[in-house]
């Protein structure tokens, strides 16, 4: 099944957890682009409108998933750190030393729709500086 959490009980369920990176992010100074992304990412009403894009049923598969548990964080609020497992966007502790690199958003549901997911990320993240 690619369902998110086919079962009902305490576990954390499957993710499409997606690596981000811009050529601004990956350049020398490039984790200021990245810090960023995450402040666009939690302003308000940013995370209702990501979780309903990252699942086909508009967020109701991610709800049983994200319960902030099990190296999940919940449906309910954006969070984001650095070698984190549990908060919504983890930023890698090599990207953090380096200035430079990548974030994950684990956010999205092992049955997203890939192209929807990506949209989603460029749109808040990248295309306001267009």
């Amino acid at each position: 099944s690619f369902a998110p959490n086919p079962t009902d009980g305490g576990w954390n369920g499957a993710g499409c957890h997606t690596n981000v990176s811009t050529k601004a992010m990956r350049a020398e100074g490039g984790y200021d682009a990245i810090l960023k992304a995450m402040e666009r990412l939690g302003a308000p009403g940013k995370q209702e409108e990501h979780i309903a894009a990252y699942d086909p049923s508009g967020g109701l598969d991610n709800q049983r998933r994200l319960t902030g548990a099990h190296e999940t964080a919940s449906y309910k609020e954006f969070s984001w750190g650095v070698a984190n497992r549990g908060c919504s966007v983890r930023i890698p502790r090599m990207t953090e030393k380096e200035k430079k690199g990548y974030f994950e958003d684990r956010r999205p549901a092992s049955n997203m729709d890939p192209y929807i997911v990506t949209g989603k990320i460029m749109e808040t993240t990248v295309l306001p500086d267009c």
